[in-house]
């Protein structure tokens, strides 16, 4: 069966996001890699990987609207944690956790009708430092990254070609570990998060009423237990 995409598979890769949006020429291309050399994640900072590692970026051409497009993190967070095995969560807006530990990130990057959804995943990491896991307890194999870069954009293309209306809310809501969560964001909020909505934004309690975040760096703390 034919794939809905060009596969690009590399060995090693400066930027998979650079490289996708340099291969795009219309048809969605997929690059994939198990090892990134000048990755990044939001904001521009770095990301560093595991030794079994997932890297990948998916470049094709959106049909939604722009306003839209904020839900994509949360799409591609949806499709990821439908491919990997796990009680895996994902921290809005672009993170994949498992408890306290961080197993991978995305990234959504646009120019004009071109979008390029980025992922980096710790496959497996035996000596991980403190906040990092990985998806794997024993080593997946050299193979593992392909398999599960192939899965999760036929999974991922399948949701975007649907109406933006109907991306998953209420399947996010369910695998969002931050909500309940006591949150800060920059520059100096901070609440407890309540909610996801339709337009995949989240909801949080301040103390002056209900704000709506959209995206920004979100950071969760841990709650106060009350006296005993």
């Amino acid at each position: 069966m034919d794939t809905p995409y060009a596969l690009v598979s590399l060995e090693v890769v400066g930027s998979t996001q650079d490289e996708a949006r340099a291969r795009f020429a219309g048809f969605p291309v997929l690059v994939v890699s198990p090892r990134q050399t000048a990755g990044r994640g939001r904001r521009g900072a770095t990301w560093e990987t595991a030794p079994r590692a997932l890297a990948m970026s998916l470049a094709y051409a959106s049909d939604w609207e722009a306003a839209s497009l904020t839900r994509l993190p949360l799409v591609a967070g949806l499709s990821l944690i439908r491919v990997l095995p796990g009680s895996n969560k994902l921290k809005w807006p672009n993170d994949l956790v498992r408890g306290a530990d961080k197993l991978g990130g995305i990234l959504v990057e646009r120019s004009d009708e071109t979008v390029v959804v980025g992922v980096g995943v710790n496959l497996w990491w035996p000596a991980a430092p403190d906040g990092y896991g990985a998806v794997f307890a024993e080593d997946p194999g050299p193979l593992a990254h392909r398999e599960i870069a192939e899965r999760w954009a036929i999974e991922f293309l399948r949701r975007v070609a649907g109406n933006a209306s109907e991306w998953g809310t209420d399947e996010y809501r369910a695998a969002c570990s931050t909500v309940g969560q006591t949150i800060t964001w920059e520059p100096d909020g901070s609440g407890t998060a309540v909610d996801v909505d339709d337009d995949g934004a989240l909801l949080v309690e301040t103390s002056a009423g209900i704000e709506r975040l959209v995206s920004g760096a979100i950071r969760e703390v841990r709650g106060i237990e009350p006296p005993g």
